[in-house]
């Protein structure tokens, strides 16, 4: 029970949230590259950009904007507890400001209309 006690604290969360936004970031890197390929021809790329109008596309790209501010915003977090002086006090304060922006990063979600 002990070993895991570590995992209910906000940093962990903070680490997990970053770990998880860059997974799916490298992901979607792929089908990126894959779609800036197709802009050579002009009939699969128009096709393409057609399907894009649809709502549950327009929503997977809201994610993808979430994920990019969570991702960045873990990667400032990061920066900032290796080279600034910071004590737990303030790691934990850094971490829990962390949460509450993911948690405006999902609020914003729940309210966008595609």
């Amino acid at each position: 029970m002990r070993a895991a006690a570590h995992r209910n604290h906000p940093a962990w969360w903070a680490f997990l949230a970053h770990r998880l936004s860059g997974l799916a970031l490298a992901l979607f890197l792929p089908a990126h590259f894959l779609v800036l390929a197709t802009a050579v021809e002009d009939a699969s790329f128009d096709a393409f950009v057609a399907w894009t109008d649809r709502p549950l596309v327009k929503l997977a790209e809201a994610v993808l904007v979430g994920l990019l501010a969570l991702h960045m915003a873990g990667g400032l977090r990061l920066l900032a507890l290796e080279f600034l002086p910071w004590s737990d006090t303030q790691k934990t304060r850094i971490a829990l400001a962390f949460g509450a922006g993911f948690a405006a990063v999902l609020l914003t979600l729940l309210m966008a209309r595609p």
